[in-house]
């Protein structure tokens, strides 16, 4: 028999807030964490505004040893390491002596190291291989997060790292939904992260999608939605769950955050409009009705969308895909939302920051809403009613919310969270 699988643990390392109670209080008061980098400005990049996680070094101290640190500069497994332990302990779970043959680690990455990989390229030039120093290798392998994590734990169950781009969070939840609903595993941490910095963002400012317009007022700089939507605005951080087959959780007592119904991944093969960068529309919605029948409801129960919308041109393409696949518009769409107002897009983070943010508003109660979409572009106002585009959180009791991520290379993810109810 299929197992139920639910969500008992959160962790989340983003611009506006690391850790859960300083992240859901950014939530509920619309407080952006988008901020001016002198460094961008020096090296003359367009966009010139980040979402950049604060970490102190006393909160290294917490979870990495003396030893660690040293020569670690690896930002992607840093936010990811603490991201997951607090999940860990948020879900009452002890460190294990011996390998936990039940619990495991899919934790997701667009990159690692790439300071890393820098500095060891210059002593390489340098001729200086010898004093590259013992961890390189492990900072910079794709899946040194789930690596860090698996031996910071004990866990001794399936430890992997999976990367598909922005899609890479919404994914790894989707995998360790099916790992454990057939009963592979008792429970995974899951996640994603994204490494900061300029040798990470120079990319997307080279494609002209970042937003260059607003260098002098960050928090106005991401703006999906927004008719004077100018790019996105780069991000990095972490998000991470303990995610757990319903019988485990309750013998052990644990607080269930949201129950995790179903979903579905799959790509459009960069064919018929699709492409590296561009979405195939056909894909999208497919993917958005097969996580629907996966999940076993109908379109009419979703009450709340947490979308993809990078405040590119996208998304009023986005906000069509999501009207033809529930066949729901004008008054009938339900609520929508994007977390990249307040974060700018956290890259191969973004799914997961943004499912901690829908799980939240599941078990917390609320709505939050989208900065600066006061001007709500014209061609989504002409789909869907304005007034389902929240600007202010709202206390409200939503049950079913649809979370998807569209990435890089035509591939797409959509997981559906339910409130739960034993």
């Amino acid at each position: 028999m299929k197992k139920r699988v639910v969500i008992t643990g959160l962790g989340v390392v983003a611009p506006n807030g690391v850790g859960i109670p300083a992240f859901t209080h950014a939530l509920q008061n619309g407080i952006s964490g988008i901020r001016h980098d002198s460094q961008l400005e020096e090296l003359q990049f367009s966009c010139q505004i980040v979402g950049q996680p604060p970490i102190s070094e006393e909160l290294k101290g917490q979870y990495f040893t003396e030893l660690e640190l040293r020569g670690f500069n690896s930002t992607g497994i840093l936010y990811g390491v603490i991201a997951g332990m607090e999940a860990w302990n948020n879900a009452g779970l002890s460190i294990n002596e011996n390998p936990d043959w039940d619990s495991g680690a899919i934790f997701g990455a667009g990159t690692s190291g790439i300071d890393k990989f820098r500095e060891s390229i210059y002593k390489i030039d340098e001729l200086q291989v010898r004093r590259l120093g013992s961890t390189v290798v492990a900072q910079t392998m794709n899946s040194g997060v789930s690596a860090y994590l698996g031996g910071k734990i004990g866990l001794g169950n399936q430890v992997t790292t999976n990367s598909s781009a922005c899609t890479t969070g919404t994914e790894c939840i989707l995998m360790a939904y099916d790992r454990i609903r057939s009963g592979q595993a008792k429970r995974i941490l899951a996640g994603s992260t994204s490494d900061s910095g300029p040798y990470i963002w120079g990319g997307f400012d080279a494609l002209r999608v970042c937003s260059s317009k607003f260098n002098e007022s960050p928090e106005e700089g991401s703006r999906p939605m927004s008719a004077s939507a100018a790019g996105f605005v780069p991000g990095s951080g972490a998000g991470a769950f303990v995610i757990e087959d319903l019988e485990s959780a309750l013998e052990r007592n644990a607080t269930i955050y949201a129950e995790i119904l179903g979903g579905n991944v799959n790509s459009g093969g960069q064919r018929d409009g699709g492409s590296m960068t561009a979405p195939n529309n056909t894909a999208v919605q497919r993917c958005i009705k097969n996580a629907l029948e996966n999940a076993g409801i109908h379109p009419h129960e979703i009450d709340a969308i947490n979308g993809h919308l990078t405040a590119t041109t996208k998304d009023s393409l986005e906000i069509e895909n999501w009207a033809k696949a529930l066949d729901r518009s004008s008054s009938d769409f339900p609520f929508i939302n994007s977390l990249k107002s307040l974060t700018g897009h956290c890259l191969s983070a973004s799914g997961s920051i943004e499912s901690v943010a829908t799980v939240l508003q599941l078990h917390e109660g609320f709505l939050f809403g989208n900065k600066n979409c006061s001007d709500l572009h014209p061609e989504i106002a002409a789909l869907i009613d304005p007034s389902k585009v929240l600007l202010e959180t709202i206390k409200t009791n939503p049950k079913i919310i649809a979370k998807a991520s569209f990435g890089f290379g035509d591939v797409n993810a959509c997981v559906i969270f339910k409130k739960f109810e034993n």
